[in-house]
């Protein structure tokens, strides 16, 4: 079978479309979340969509299932806030390890369903690694700009105990994705780098960031060119964008990195900006056009779709990069930055 790599080099791959726009479909209530092992927990259950992992894992499976289907390449785990730090709000964080590991089985299990109907076009697994819901550079409080909610320790620590519990389960990428301040992000690479330190293993990791609003920049104030300067120290197989705007607005951001990086570039947009009522309205076939031009200008080599995103834009999009040849690409995998 094909290595990342090997099909990095073959075609544009594509990644999977949104977990939560899908989920959402379910319905689920406060019961469903809860299921029989969590009925008597203290705390709402509700929105925690990672924790279907354990309470609803057909319904996991089936998306991943519908995004392969629809001509994805790689899926990602449902582990956005699988982290001690997000899952704390929901009086969670034991259950951590359990929680990534289990994702990463569930999207295994499925990823290799479809790679041994077609061994030509294996299907990969990435581990989603978020955010998580605390800035490390700026202060949460007006009144205060010197503090900090969470240390680089601390996100150092939360972020390699979910990286373990990924590569436990089975993923073949890590992927550190919707970085708005590029300090959590540099916490996380810290951690998968001494887990390969650890375990003498090289790992591909993909790095994505989110540009927040029109200035261009990262939450935290970084411009592309800023963000990717930050974390080039680390041997990352891919960097690019994610999630806050739609492909149209993205196109600029992705041409500064694409001229001064050698590494592949992702891009997974939303489906447009957000209505009045928050919903995505930018259907598959505007979505693909818009994504177009990134192909024609020879931008990336990772493509798929955020927020809005469903598997019917993920085949539009999967049906037009086969007309494209992908982005030459420079990786040396290392086993860890000494």
């Amino acid at each position: 079978m094909k290595t990342l790599v090997e099909a990095l080099n073959d075609k544009i791959l594509v990644l999977d479309g949104a977990m939560g726009t899908m989920l959402q479909r379910y319905n689920y209530s406060e019961a469903d979340f809860r299921g029989s092992r969590f009925k008597d927990h203290p705390v709402s259950l509700k929105g925690n969509n990672d924790l279907l992992s354990l309470t609803q894992p057909k319904a996991i499976a089936a998306v991943h299932r519908k995004y392969f289907e629809a001509g994805a390449d790689i899926v990602e785990t449902n582990t956005f806030s699988g982290t001690t730090i997000a899952m704390a709000d929901y009086d969670l964080t034991d259950l951590v390890y359990e929680l990534n590991c289990e994702s990463a089985k569930i999207a295994r299990t499925v990823a290799d369903e479809f790679t041994a109907k077609d061994p030509g076009k294996p299907r990969f697994v990435a581990g989603a690694m978020g955010p998580t819901n605390k800035t490390a550079s700026m202060s949460p409080d007006v009144n205060d700009p010197g503090f900090r909610a969470i240390s680089f320790n601390e996100l150092r620590i939360a972020y390699k105990q979910q990286a373990e519990a990924l590569l436990d389960g089975g993923v073949d990428i890590l992927l550190v994705e919707t970085v708005f301040d590029t300090l959590n992000a540099k916490a996380a690479l810290f951690a998968i780098e001494e887990i390969k330190a650890a375990r003498n293993i090289s790992v591909p990791v993909m790095i994505s960031g989110t540009i927040t609003d029109a200035s261009g920049r990262t939450l935290s104030g970084q411009t592309a060119e800023a963000f990717l300067i930050s974390v080039s120290h680390i041997p990352i197989i891919s960097i690019g964008f994610n999630c806050a705007l739609g492909a149209k607005q993205l196109t600029p951001h992705l041409e500064v990195l694409a001229s001064r990086t050698e590494a592949a570039i992702s891009a997974y947009p939303n489906a447009g900006l957000p209505n009045a009522f928050g919903e995505y309205d930018e259907s598959p076939e505007q979505m693909a056009g818009q994504i177009e031009v990134y192909l024609e200008k020879n931008l990336v080599n990772i493509i798929g779709g955020c927020c809005g995103t469903t598997p019917e834009h993920i085949r539009a999009i999967a049906q037009l990069v086969q007309q494209y040849k992908p982005r030459s690409f420079n990786y040396k995998p290392q086993l860890a930055v000494g």
